[in-house]
């Protein structure tokens, strides 16, 4: 059910912002809707998500109503720092979107619509499980004002699927694809590499699988085991063997070459588009430092400068905004050092990079002897920015440290 919540300071009862914060007009706006609910907990799974036995005291067709308050309480909290602007994108996130009706998720979509308004072009993305989506539900979301679908594929061969406690029927990703394409939807798949058991022709088979469905956007990430999860605890006993770091670095090299034969080209570390017009435009506002409200038990903001997140169980979440109150467990506002430091790490796994200027002065020397070693491009740091080489993606952890020791 998702790893614990950071410590923080409290949140007034009403939500407001720290005093004297003021939001920049013209940063953009995303808004986060989580969605916390799936039919079975995959086993590396980290995320603050909930099965039906793990509800208790929380009801999935209450979860709509419930949610669009939380987006009443917000308005006067973006009035009162200046900064209630119209959404740039907007991304359902989860857990399963697709579990609930697609008349939910459309009531959702027009509380943020007539609470702040949503752009021309905004980018609305729905995250879905291959099983869960059919030609009329991607068509009520079409008409809902949803712009993008995000299928969760994982993985095209069978026994991956398995490692990864997966359920669906990898059929059914043509066929949700299919769905998509037919009402006018973006679709982007995600992948996962370094299962248990998973080969190196494994991976290329999911990856050929992947982009013969043709579509906008393809991630890939890595497998990371979270303390906690049920795939923790069956390597800890010796059941399944831990990632090999060799295998998911030869992984993700066979990634890139497909992937940039097939005319898809990198902008984040784990995520490739077609072109510009098709990266993941909510995706990239995290990257580099917009605004965005996460509405949901356990979503993060970061509104002007402050970081604050929700209380976590679904129940939780309900009786607070019961009471009238926000559903905020904490916030902080991280001093000028934090954000430096967060600046190189998040800008460094982005095609367009870090400006030079903006390290200090000992991270300024470190980029020569990166140059050297083949992790960040030569002739682009000269010209004044940090882009990382493809060895320099696999160690992007070893490039931030160099950078800001």
């Amino acid at each position: 059910m998702g790893s614990a919540l950071p410590l923080g300071e409290p949140v007034p009862a009403d939500g407001s912002l720290p005093s004297g914060t003021r939001i920049d007009p013209s940063t953009d706006f995303g808004v986060y809707l989580h969605v916390p609910f799936c039919r079975v907990r995959c086993g590396y799974c980290d995320f603050n998500t909930y099965t039906a036995s793990e509800l208790r005291g929380a009801r999935q067709d209450q979860y709509a109503d419930t949610l669009l308050r939380e987006i009443a309480l917000a308005a006067p909290v973006l009035e009162r720092a200046g900064g209630n602007r119209r959404a740039t994108t907007v991304f359902f996130g989860g857990g399963t979107p697709t579990l609930l009706p697609p008349g939910d998720l459309a009531r959702m979509l027009g509380g943020v619509r007539d609470t702040f308004g949503i752009v021309d072009g905004a980018e609305v993305t729905v995250e879905a499980n291959p099983d869960t989506v059919s030609p009329a539900i991607a068509a009520e979301l079409a008409a809902s004002g949803v712009t993008r679908l995000s299928i969760g594929m994982q993985s095209a061969v069978p026994h991956v699927l398995a490692a990864l406690d997966r359920t669906h029927d990898p059929e059914n990703v043509r066929t949700a694809v299919s769905a998509a394409r037919d009402a006018g939807l973006d679709v982007s798949v995600d992948l996962i590499y370094g299962a248990p058991g998973e080969s190196l022709a494994d991976w290329r088979s999911s990856l050929e699988s992947a982009i013969a469905l043709d579509p906008d956007h393809i991630s890939a990430y890595a497998l990371i085991i979270e303390d906690g999860t049920k795939l923790a605890r069956q390597i800890r006993r010796g059941e399944v063997a831990a990632p090999d770091d060799d295998l998911q670095a030869d992984m993700y090299d066979l990634a890139d070459d497909l992937l940039a034969g097939a005319g898809f080209d990198w902008y984040e570390v784990s995520n490739w588009a077609r072109d510009a017009a098709h990266r993941s435009r909510h995706n990239l506002a995290y990257w580099v430092g917009s605004d965005w409200w996460g509405f949901g038990p356990g979503a993060h903001s970061h509104i002007g400068g402050v970081r604050f997140w929700n209380v976590k169980h679904p129940a939780a979440y309900a009786q607070r905004l019961a009471a009238g109150d926000s559903p905020a467990a904490g916030r902080e506002t991280p001093d000028a050092e934090a954000r430096a430091l967060e600046r190189v790490l998040l800008r460094t796994r982005v095609r367009e990079g870090l400006p030079v200027g903006e390290l200090q002065g000992e991270g300024r020397h470190a980029v020569a002897a990166l140059i050297a070693d083949g992790l960040i491009e030569g002739p682009t740091a000269l010209r004044g920015r940090v882009v990382l080489t493809r060895r320099g993606r696999l160690l992007a952890d070893a490039v931030v440290r160099a950078l800001t020791e």
